[in-house]
Protein backbone atom coordinates (compact mmCIF):
# COMPACT_ATOMS: atom_id res chain seq x y z
CA UNK A 1 0.00 0.00 0.00
CA UNK A 2 2.74 1.87 0.82
CA UNK A 3 4.61 1.66 -2.67
CA UNK A 4 6.28 4.66 -4.19
CA UNK A 5 2.91 6.55 -6.59
CA UNK A 6 3.47 7.18 -10.25
CA UNK A 7 5.59 4.18 -10.18
CA UNK A 8 3.52 1.73 -12.43
CA UNK A 9 4.39 0.97 -16.18
CA UNK A 10 2.65 3.42 -18.09
CA UNK A 11 1.79 5.27 -15.37
CA UNK A 12 -1.97 4.94 -14.27
CA UNK A 13 -3.64 6.05 -11.31
CA UNK A 14 -5.44 3.19 -8.68
CA UNK A 15 -7.12 2.83 -5.88
CA UNK A 16 -3.72 1.23 -4.12
CA UNK A 17 -2.71 5.22 -4.65
CA UNK A 18 -6.18 6.67 -3.76
CA UNK A 19 -5.65 4.91 -0.53
CA UNK A 20 -2.19 6.14 0.44
CA UNK A 21 -3.53 9.88 -0.58
CA UNK A 22 -5.75 9.26 2.02
CA UNK A 23 -3.57 7.84 4.84
CA UNK A 24 -1.15 10.71 4.35
CA UNK A 25 -4.37 13.64 4.71
CA UNK A 26 -5.22 11.55 7.64
CA UNK A 27 -2.17 11.94 9.37
CA UNK A 28 -1.65 15.54 8.77
CA UNK A 29 -4.64 15.84 10.81
CA UNK A 30 -3.52 14.18 14.65
CA UNK A 31 -3.69 16.76 16.91
CA UNK A 32 -0.36 16.69 19.02
CA UNK A 33 -2.51 16.32 22.50
CA UNK A 34 -4.35 12.70 20.84
CA UNK A 35 -1.78 10.58 22.16
CA UNK A 36 -2.18 8.35 18.92
CA UNK A 37 0.47 6.19 17.66
CA UNK A 38 0.46 4.69 14.27
CA UNK A 39 2.95 1.55 13.53
CA UNK A 40 3.22 -0.19 10.12
CA UNK A 41 5.54 -2.79 8.88
CA UNK A 42 7.21 -3.75 5.42
CA UNK A 43 9.64 -5.59 4.14
CA UNK A 44 10.46 -3.50 1.12
CA UNK A 45 11.76 -0.25 2.93
CA UNK A 46 13.95 0.46 -0.27
CA UNK A 47 10.51 1.27 -2.67
CA UNK A 48 8.28 3.25 -0.17
CA UNK A 49 6.67 6.31 -0.56
CA UNK A 50 9.04 9.30 0.41
CA UNK A 51 5.86 11.23 1.95
CA UNK A 52 5.23 8.27 4.40
CA UNK A 53 8.44 9.13 5.65
CA UNK A 54 8.44 12.77 6.70
CA UNK A 55 8.51 14.19 9.77
CA UNK A 56 5.09 13.75 12.07
CA UNK A 57 4.51 10.17 10.03
CA UNK A 58 6.91 7.37 10.04
CA UNK A 59 9.42 9.34 11.38
CA UNK A 60 10.84 6.86 13.77
CA UNK A 61 12.21 3.48 12.10
CA UNK A 62 13.37 0.28 13.30
CA UNK A 63 15.25 -2.13 11.87
CA UNK A 64 14.48 -5.75 12.23
CA UNK A 65 17.17 -7.91 10.70
CA UNK A 66 17.09 -11.63 10.59
CA UNK A 67 18.34 -13.21 14.06
CA UNK A 68 22.25 -13.99 14.74
CA UNK A 69 23.28 -16.96 15.97
CA UNK A 70 22.30 -16.52 19.80
CA UNK A 71 19.03 -15.13 18.65
CA UNK A 72 18.17 -18.39 16.75
CA UNK A 73 19.24 -20.56 19.37
CA UNK A 74 16.70 -18.62 21.46
CA UNK A 75 14.07 -19.43 19.16
CA UNK A 76 14.47 -22.88 18.66
CA UNK A 77 13.58 -23.41 21.80
CA UNK A 78 10.83 -21.49 21.83
CA UNK A 79 9.55 -23.36 18.97
CA UNK A 80 10.49 -26.62 20.22
CA UNK A 81 9.24 -25.93 23.70
CA UNK A 82 6.04 -27.76 23.08
CA UNK A 83 7.43 -30.90 21.60
CA UNK A 84 8.40 -33.90 23.63
CA UNK A 85 12.84 -33.23 22.65
CA UNK A 86 15.29 -35.87 22.96
CA UNK A 87 18.30 -35.30 25.09
CA UNK A 88 20.68 -35.85 22.86
CA UNK A 89 19.46 -32.45 21.24
CA UNK A 90 21.69 -29.26 21.08
CA UNK A 91 20.02 -25.86 19.78
CA UNK A 92 23.38 -24.40 19.61
CA UNK A 93 24.56 -27.33 16.96
CA UNK A 94 21.59 -25.91 15.27
CA UNK A 95 21.83 -22.90 15.68
CA UNK A 96 25.38 -22.61 14.28
CA UNK A 97 24.06 -24.67 11.36
CA UNK A 98 21.21 -22.27 9.89
CA UNK A 99 23.11 -19.22 9.16
CA UNK A 100 20.56 -16.46 7.58
CA UNK A 101 17.34 -18.06 8.73
CA UNK A 102 14.24 -16.28 9.87
CA UNK A 103 12.04 -17.01 12.95
CA UNK A 104 9.49 -18.61 10.18
CA UNK A 105 12.29 -20.99 8.75
CA UNK A 106 12.89 -22.19 12.58
CA UNK A 107 9.52 -22.62 12.76
CA UNK A 108 9.23 -24.73 9.56
CA UNK A 109 12.29 -26.91 11.05
CA UNK A 110 11.00 -27.54 13.88
CA UNK A 111 7.76 -28.67 12.26
CA UNK A 112 9.76 -30.82 9.76
CA UNK A 113 11.62 -32.66 12.33
CA UNK A 114 8.56 -33.35 14.48
CA UNK A 115 6.99 -34.53 11.52
CA UNK A 116 9.71 -37.18 10.42
CA UNK A 117 10.08 -38.49 14.12
CA UNK A 118 5.60 -39.21 14.23
CA UNK A 119 6.85 -40.63 10.74
CA UNK A 120 9.53 -43.54 12.57
CA UNK A 121 6.82 -43.69 15.21
CA UNK A 122 9.21 -42.12 17.59
CA UNK A 123 8.51 -40.91 21.17
CA UNK A 124 10.72 -38.10 21.05
CA UNK A 125 12.28 -35.91 18.84
CA UNK A 126 15.58 -36.31 18.26
CA UNK A 127 18.97 -34.52 16.58
CA UNK A 128 19.13 -36.63 13.79
CA UNK A 129 15.10 -35.87 13.15
CA UNK A 130 16.57 -31.50 12.97
CA UNK A 131 19.62 -32.88 11.01
CA UNK A 132 17.17 -34.82 8.14
CA UNK A 133 14.75 -31.46 8.62
CA UNK A 134 17.73 -29.22 8.23
CA UNK A 135 19.28 -30.76 5.19
CA UNK A 136 15.40 -31.44 3.17
CA UNK A 137 15.38 -27.55 4.46
CA UNK A 138 18.46 -26.55 3.07
CA UNK A 139 18.73 -29.14 0.32
CA UNK A 140 16.00 -30.06 -1.01
CA UNK A 141 13.95 -33.21 -0.42
CA UNK A 142 15.70 -36.60 -1.06
CA UNK A 143 14.53 -38.69 -4.71
CA UNK A 144 15.72 -42.00 -4.45
CA UNK A 145 13.59 -42.80 -6.71
CA UNK A 146 15.31 -41.30 -10.00
CA UNK A 147 16.62 -43.76 -11.74
CA UNK A 148 20.10 -42.86 -12.33
CA UNK A 149 23.26 -44.95 -14.73
CA UNK A 150 26.08 -46.10 -12.94
CA UNK A 151 28.20 -43.42 -15.52
CA UNK A 152 25.86 -40.40 -14.53
CA UNK A 153 26.95 -41.50 -10.66
CA UNK A 154 30.37 -42.03 -11.28
CA UNK A 155 30.49 -37.82 -13.00
CA UNK A 156 28.40 -36.92 -9.94
CA UNK A 157 30.19 -38.79 -7.41
CA UNK A 158 33.80 -37.42 -9.09
CA UNK A 159 31.96 -33.47 -9.76
CA UNK A 160 31.09 -33.78 -5.71
CA UNK A 161 34.54 -34.82 -4.53
CA UNK A 162 36.14 -31.75 -6.43
CA UNK A 163 33.72 -29.19 -4.80
CA UNK A 164 34.83 -30.85 -1.07
CA UNK A 165 38.65 -31.25 -1.93
CA UNK A 166 38.94 -27.16 -2.95
CA UNK A 167 36.93 -26.14 -0.44
CA UNK A 168 39.11 -28.38 2.19
CA UNK A 169 42.62 -27.39 0.72
CA UNK A 170 41.91 -23.57 0.05
CA UNK A 171 42.43 -21.50 3.48
CA UNK A 172 39.71 -19.09 4.56
CA UNK A 173 36.67 -21.32 2.91
CA UNK A 174 33.52 -22.31 4.74
CA UNK A 175 34.22 -25.68 6.35
CA UNK A 176 32.11 -28.61 4.51
CA UNK A 177 28.79 -29.80 6.31
CA UNK A 178 27.72 -32.60 4.10
CA UNK A 179 28.40 -33.90 0.90
CA UNK A 180 25.80 -36.24 -0.83
CA UNK A 181 25.10 -37.47 -4.41
CA UNK A 182 21.78 -38.60 -3.67
CA UNK A 183 19.45 -36.11 -5.72
CA UNK A 184 17.79 -33.63 -4.00
CA UNK A 185 15.49 -30.74 -5.40
CA UNK A 186 17.08 -30.46 -9.05
CA UNK A 187 20.67 -31.40 -8.22
CA UNK A 188 21.86 -35.04 -9.09
CA UNK A 189 24.35 -33.99 -6.12
CA UNK A 190 25.33 -31.01 -3.72
CA UNK A 191 27.94 -30.15 -1.58
CA UNK A 192 27.05 -28.08 1.50
CA UNK A 193 29.11 -25.83 2.76
CA UNK A 194 28.36 -23.74 6.55
CA UNK A 195 30.00 -20.77 7.68
CA UNK A 196 31.67 -21.13 11.32
CA UNK A 197 30.97 -17.12 12.19
CA UNK A 198 27.85 -14.77 10.98
CA UNK A 199 29.62 -12.60 8.02
CA UNK A 200 28.54 -9.43 7.04
CA UNK A 201 31.66 -8.49 4.56
CA UNK A 202 33.56 -10.60 2.37
CA UNK A 203 37.52 -9.99 1.98
CA UNK A 204 38.38 -10.57 -1.72
CA UNK A 205 40.51 -13.72 -0.74
CA UNK A 206 37.12 -14.77 0.54
CA UNK A 207 35.60 -14.31 -2.35
CA UNK A 208 38.22 -16.02 -5.00
CA UNK A 209 38.35 -18.84 -2.96
CA UNK A 210 34.38 -19.24 -3.37
CA UNK A 211 35.05 -19.17 -7.08
CA UNK A 212 37.88 -21.92 -7.08
CA UNK A 213 35.42 -23.97 -5.05
CA UNK A 214 32.64 -23.35 -7.50
CA UNK A 215 34.77 -24.20 -10.21
CA UNK A 216 35.95 -27.45 -8.70
CA UNK A 217 33.82 -29.53 -9.68
CA UNK A 218 34.45 -28.51 -13.60
CA UNK A 219 37.76 -28.89 -12.70
CA UNK A 220 37.38 -32.59 -11.94
CA UNK A 221 35.85 -33.51 -14.85
CA UNK A 222 38.10 -32.25 -16.99
CA UNK A 223 40.92 -34.25 -15.10
CA UNK A 224 38.98 -37.19 -14.30
CA UNK A 225 37.00 -37.86 -17.32
CA UNK A 226 38.60 -35.83 -19.76
CA UNK A 227 35.14 -34.61 -20.66
CA UNK A 228 32.70 -31.73 -19.31
CA UNK A 229 28.80 -32.69 -18.25
CA UNK A 230 26.39 -29.86 -18.15
CA UNK A 231 26.20 -30.62 -14.56
CA UNK A 232 28.62 -27.61 -13.70
CA UNK A 233 26.47 -24.90 -15.88
CA UNK A 234 24.60 -23.27 -12.56
CA UNK A 235 28.16 -23.60 -10.74
CA UNK A 236 29.84 -21.31 -13.82
CA UNK A 237 27.12 -19.50 -13.87
CA UNK A 238 27.60 -18.17 -10.13
CA UNK A 239 31.04 -18.05 -10.31
CA UNK A 240 30.65 -15.39 -13.44
CA UNK A 241 28.20 -13.26 -11.50
CA UNK A 242 30.32 -13.24 -8.15
CA UNK A 243 34.00 -12.26 -10.67
CA UNK A 244 31.25 -9.23 -12.77
CA UNK A 245 30.23 -8.17 -8.93
CA UNK A 246 33.51 -8.08 -7.59
CA UNK A 247 35.32 -5.84 -11.04
CA UNK A 248 31.89 -4.08 -11.64
CA UNK A 249 30.27 -3.23 -7.92
CA UNK A 250 32.82 -3.29 -5.39
CA UNK A 251 36.23 -2.58 -6.88
CA UNK A 252 38.15 -5.71 -6.03
CA UNK A 253 39.59 -5.52 -9.40
CA UNK A 254 43.58 -3.65 -9.59
CA UNK A 255 43.14 -3.60 -13.62
CA UNK A 256 39.54 -1.58 -13.25
CA UNK A 257 40.53 0.64 -10.06
CA UNK A 258 38.20 0.91 -7.07
CA UNK A 259 35.25 2.18 -9.07
CA UNK A 260 31.54 1.00 -9.65
CA UNK A 261 30.20 0.61 -13.84
CA UNK A 262 27.13 0.11 -14.59
CA UNK A 263 23.91 2.06 -13.27
CA UNK A 264 20.94 0.21 -12.14
CA UNK A 265 17.43 0.97 -12.97
CA UNK A 266 14.88 -0.30 -10.63
CA UNK A 267 11.68 -0.66 -11.62
CA UNK A 268 9.14 -0.14 -8.34
CA UNK A 269 6.42 -1.26 -9.77
CA UNK A 270 8.31 -4.51 -10.72
CA UNK A 271 9.94 -4.82 -7.32
CA UNK A 272 13.13 -5.85 -8.61
CA UNK A 273 15.92 -4.68 -10.69
CA UNK A 274 14.52 -4.67 -14.24
CA UNK A 275 17.71 -3.51 -16.50
CA UNK A 276 21.44 -1.82 -15.93
CA UNK A 277 22.24 1.01 -17.62
CA UNK A 278 25.79 1.23 -19.32
CA UNK A 279 27.74 4.08 -17.96
CA UNK A 280 30.85 3.41 -19.84
CA UNK A 281 32.90 3.06 -23.08
CA UNK A 282 33.21 0.10 -25.02
CA UNK A 283 36.63 0.20 -24.54
CA UNK A 284 36.22 0.11 -20.98
CA UNK A 285 33.30 -2.70 -21.53
CA UNK A 286 36.21 -4.67 -23.26
CA UNK A 287 38.34 -4.38 -20.38
CA UNK A 288 36.26 -5.46 -17.87
CA UNK A 289 34.96 -8.56 -19.81
CA UNK A 290 38.72 -9.29 -19.74
CA UNK A 291 39.02 -8.76 -16.18
CA UNK A 292 36.05 -10.97 -15.39
CA UNK A 293 37.45 -13.80 -17.84
CA UNK A 294 41.01 -13.18 -15.71
CA UNK A 295 39.43 -13.80 -12.47
CA UNK A 296 37.53 -16.84 -13.04
CA UNK A 297 40.23 -18.47 -15.34
CA UNK A 298 42.79 -18.00 -12.56
CA UNK A 299 40.44 -19.58 -9.92
CA UNK A 300 39.75 -22.06 -12.40
CA UNK A 301 43.18 -23.51 -13.00
CA UNK A 302 44.14 -22.93 -8.99
CA UNK A 303 41.35 -25.36 -8.88
CA UNK A 304 42.77 -27.90 -11.23
CA UNK A 305 46.61 -27.42 -10.61
CA UNK A 306 45.50 -28.65 -6.47
CA UNK A 307 43.64 -31.46 -7.81
CA UNK A 308 46.09 -32.68 -9.74
CA UNK A 309 48.53 -32.42 -7.10
CA UNK A 310 46.32 -34.50 -4.62
CA UNK A 311 44.94 -36.74 -7.31
CA UNK A 312 44.82 -39.78 -4.63
CA UNK A 313 42.50 -38.36 -2.64
CA UNK A 314 39.82 -37.17 -5.34
CA UNK A 315 39.96 -40.87 -6.11
CA UNK A 316 39.21 -41.95 -3.02
CA UNK A 317 36.73 -39.17 -1.82
CA UNK A 318 34.61 -40.12 -5.11
CA UNK A 319 35.52 -43.99 -4.10
CA UNK A 320 33.90 -43.67 -0.87
CA UNK A 321 30.65 -41.14 -2.11
CA UNK A 322 29.83 -43.93 -4.50
CA UNK A 323 30.10 -46.14 -1.45
CA UNK A 324 28.04 -43.94 1.42
CA UNK A 325 26.43 -41.41 -1.20
CA UNK A 326 26.07 -39.19 1.93
CA UNK A 327 29.97 -37.99 3.57
CA UNK A 328 29.45 -35.76 6.40
CA UNK A 329 32.67 -33.06 7.45
CA UNK A 330 33.80 -36.39 10.14
CA UNK A 331 34.31 -38.70 7.35
CA UNK A 332 35.66 -36.37 4.95
CA UNK A 333 38.47 -35.21 7.25
CA UNK A 334 39.65 -38.87 8.17
CA UNK A 335 39.68 -39.47 4.18
CA UNK A 336 41.31 -36.22 3.50
CA UNK A 337 43.56 -37.05 6.27
CA UNK A 338 47.07 -35.12 7.31
CA UNK A 339 47.28 -33.48 3.79
CA UNK A 340 47.26 -29.45 4.65
CA UNK A 341 45.40 -26.66 3.26
CA UNK A 342 47.55 -24.69 0.60
CA UNK A 343 49.45 -21.80 2.61
CA UNK A 344 50.02 -19.68 -0.93
CA UNK A 345 48.32 -16.44 -1.76
CA UNK A 346 45.85 -16.36 -4.63
CA UNK A 347 48.02 -16.32 -8.06
CA UNK A 348 48.57 -13.35 -9.93
CA UNK A 349 48.23 -12.59 -13.68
Amino acid sequence: MGRHRGAGLGGGHDEREQTLNQLLVEMDGFESNEGVILVSATNRPDVLDPALLRPGRFDRQVVVPLPDVKGREKIFEVHARKLPVADDVDYAVLSRGTPGASGADIENLVNEGALNAARLNKEKVNMADFEFAKDKILMGTERRSMVISDLEKRNTAYHEAGHTLIARMIPGTDPIHKVTIIPRGRALGLTQQLPIDEKHTYPSKYLEGNIAVLLGGRAAEELVLNDFTTGAGNDIERATNLARKMVCEWGMSEKMGPLSYGKKEEQIFLGREFATHKDYSEDTARKIDEEVVSIVQRNYDRAKSLLQKHIDILHSLSKELLEKEVLNSNEIDAIIGSALPESHAVPNE
